[in-house]
Parts: C-alpha cells; sequence; structure tokens
C-alpha cells in the first residue's frame, strides 16, 4: 500500500471489509455493487469528483474490492485506492451519457468475468446515484443473476467509527468551530449574505495548520430572517439586516469526514420570545446529551428534549439528528439511525451524531446543535464554539 494511496491502515481497511462481509453473509448475498460514493470510498478508499457517472465497487466473499468506474477515472483510483491495479478498472468513454450503450453493460461483464453471473448480488436501490435505468439494464444484462436489494448494508457497518476515524471527525470539528466563529464574526448588518459565505467558503477550505479543508457535502445554509423559518435554504446576495436572526448550519470536512456545527446570531435585540424559546432548546439540548451514552437508544435522546420542549409549552417536529462521518453530495449524513422518538436503535461507543434539535417558528429559526461522539458516560462534545443565540447590537 503505497503512501499516497489511502488514508487509512492497511489494518483498518481488512476491518472494515470483514464487518461487511459478516453482514453479506447474514443478508445472503454472494456479492455487493455499492454505488454510494460513501460507501465506495470507506471500502476502497476512492476519492474523487466523479460521481456523476457511473462508479461502483464490487465486493465478493474473499479477495480485495473490485473499483469500477469511467476510464478517465481509472487512474484518479490508481491514486487513492487500497488495491492492486488489477483491481480498478474502467469502462470506455462510448458508454458515457450514450443513447445506445450503457456502463452497466460493461459492469455486467466484469460480474461475469468474477463468476457473479449467476450468483445472489445486492445493490443499493435506495440511492441518489443507482438509477432505474442503470437497474433495469444491469438486470437485463445478468439474466442469470439474482439482484436483491442491499440499501444501507454497507451503511450500516459504518455507523460505529474506528479510532482512525474519529482523529479525522476531530480535525473536521475543529474546522467547524472556526468557520462557525467566521460567520459569526463577520454577520452583521448591511454585510452582503454572497459576500459571508465567501469568508466561510475561505475559512472551510484553509482548514487549520496542516489540516487543510475538503468541500463539505452540504453548502453553507444561511438563511435570514423569514427564510429562516425554512430548514435548508442557502444564500443570496441580500444584505443582512438588523432586526434578524441568521443561522448557520456548517461543516468542516477534512480527508471527507464532517462534523456539522449550527450556531445563530441576532442582529439586535431580540425578543422576549426568542429569549425564552432559546432557554427552552439549551436546557433541551443538556437533557438530550445526558442521555446520549451508549446502551441507552437514540430515541431517548430525542424524548429527552421533546420532554423539556412539552414542559415549556412548544410544540416541534420531525427528526433531532442522525449519524455523520465520510460522506459526499448531496449529504453529510449517513442514512441510517435518526434521533427521534421512534427509533429505538441502541448506542454503542464510537456512534457519531450530529444532534440537530433545531427550531423552526413562524418568524424566524433557531438552530443550536452538537455533533457528539457516544461514549460509555457522558458524549463527547466536539465543537468548542459557546452553545448560545449569539446577539450583536
Amino acid at each position: 500500500m503505497d503512501s499516497f494511496r489511502a488514508p487509512f491502515s492497511a489494518a483498518e481497511y481488512a476491518r472494515r471489509l470483514k464487518i461487511t462481509r459478516a453482514a453479506m453473509a447474514k443478508a445472503g448475498v454472494d456479492a455487493l455493487v455499492v454505488t454510494d460514493p460513501s460507501n465506495i470510498a470507506w471500502l476502497t478508499g476512492y476519492d474523487g469528483w466523479s460521481f456523476y457517472t457511473h462508479q461502483a465497487a464490487i465486493l465478493g466473499m474473499e479477495g480485495e474490492p473490485v473499483w469500477w468506474g469511467r476510464r478517465m477515472d481509472m487512474f484518479g483510483g490508481r491514486r487513492t485506492c487500497w488495491m492492486s491495479d488489477d483491481n480498478i478498472v474502467g469502462y470506455a468513454d462510448h458508454f458515457v451519457q450514450s443513447t445506445v450503450y450503457h456502463p452497466m453493460q460493461d459492469l455486467a461483464a466484469h460480474l461475469d468475468r468474477l463468476g457473479f453471473a449467476a450468483a445472489r448480488i445486492g445493490v443499493e436501490m435506495e440511492n441518489y446515484y443507482y438509477s432505474a435505468k442503470a437497474h433495469a439494464v444491469l438486470a437485463e444484462a445478468l439474466p442469470g443473476a439474482r439482484l436483491v436489494d442491499a440499501t444501507a448494508l454497507v451503511n450500516w457497518q459504518r455507523l460505529v467509527k474506528s479510532e482512525e476515524e474519529l482523529v479525522f471527525i476531530r480535525k473536521a470539528a475543529a474546522i467547524s468551530s472556526k468557520v462557525v466563529g467566521v460567520a459569526l464574526d463577520r454577520a452583521a448588518p448591511g454585510v452582503r449574505k454572497n459576500e459571508l459565505v465567501a469568508d466561510i467558503a475561505h475559512a472551510a477550505i484553509t482548514g487549520i495548520g496542516e489540516d487543510w479543508g475538503d468541500y463539505p457535502a452540504i453548502v453553507p445554509l444561511t438563511p435570514s430572517g423569514l427564510d429562516a423559518t425554512a430548514a435548508h435554504l442557502t444564500w443570496n446576495g441580500d444584505r443582512m439586516r438588523e432586526g434578524e436572526a441568521t443561522f448557520f448550519e456548517l461543516s468542516g470536512c477534512y480527508r471527507r469526514y464532517h462534523a456539522p456545527l449550527c450556531r445563530t446570531v441576532f442582529l439586535g435585540r431580540p425578543s422576549d420570545e426568542m429569549r425564552r424559546v432559546e432557554a427552552a432548546q439549551l436546557e433541551g439540548i443538556e437533557a438530550g446529551l445526558d442521555a446520549a451514552r451508549a446502551g441507552n437508544r437514540t430515541c431517548d435522546i430525542a424524548n429527552a428534549f421533546m420532554t423539556v420542549l412539552a414542559k415549556h409549552g412548544i410544540e416541534r417536529q420531525g427528526r433531532m439528528g442522525y449519524p455523520v462521518g465520510l460522506s459526499y453530495p448531496p449529504d453529510w449524513g449517513e442514512r441510517t439511525a435518526s434521533i427521534r422518538t421512534e427509533d429505538e436503535t441502541v448506542l454503542e461507543p464510537g456512534m457519531v451524531f450530529h444532534f440537530m434539535p433545531a427550531l423552526w417558528m413562524d418568524d424566524w429559526g433557531l438552530e443550536t446543535t452538537e455533533t457528539i461522539v457516544i461514549r460509555d458516560g457522558a458524549p463527547e462534545v466536539l465543537g468548542t464554539v459557546p452553545r448560545q443565540l449569539f446577539v450583536k447590537a
């Protein structure tokens, strides 16, 4: 394994293959076709902006995985994957965006070559990167195989982070704290939102010292005023105004690992109602953090927070968090467990969650969140920015 290739040790990749194969055996699949770029990277180390074309990792029950993608990206695979070059293969460009050919025809040929033409093959059917057309073509090209849904099979193996991964997540968290600090410092009446986001992006990509910043899986979310009543608006060229709250939903990113952090700033004097809701939110966060320990369940975190809100007469719907780690656009969540009242996933040491109990009210939004590492006792809170509504007169 050359030093320029994979970001983790050989033992770490061996661990990942072992637990994934155990899950495959339990699911009764002979091979996996993994198309989520986060899962591809987790298994192979591959890192490139090529997920707009079809690519995959093929994993059988023995041997190295095979990285498969566009031929021009195969060379990026040789620069970033830990496997031998023989297991990094590419398809010709006449397959790309063609009305005559489809890349899945080439993938089927590789699956046949690897002995999977009549196998039970798991595919990630509920995935941003695996289209209905891709599934139909692959099934047609492998008539003897049985394609079965293996959505999130790899994602669930990523839920408990290794110590090597936690090193990267802590680096991302330090960048997150820096970035949120820049956003809070720069926010002021008259500042154009796009210029503020430019400062945010500069801080995020500059990183901290030798810990350079990567691009986050979600762009900066920075809505103000009535726009902040919506969860996922980005930015525009408007100027920030006195009398409005702006929340910053941001994450540093280091080697594709994330640690989101959200804070809210109010320009001027916040209302008594906003202060009342802030106090309830902070109290609820403390209760949720107290419940976020190994042996409890994700719903215990949610219920602890919601109990506090109910005591203060505040209504809220929706989940309050999700696992984070390695990810590519369009989402930094891992799409497995959720912090919500109906989710009973048992918490284990090493799980990492974005505890995200934001409140979107009729006229304003208030986001105060933490990325946490589950421990046997109290969780490790990774952000260092004070937990409060920031007020700038």
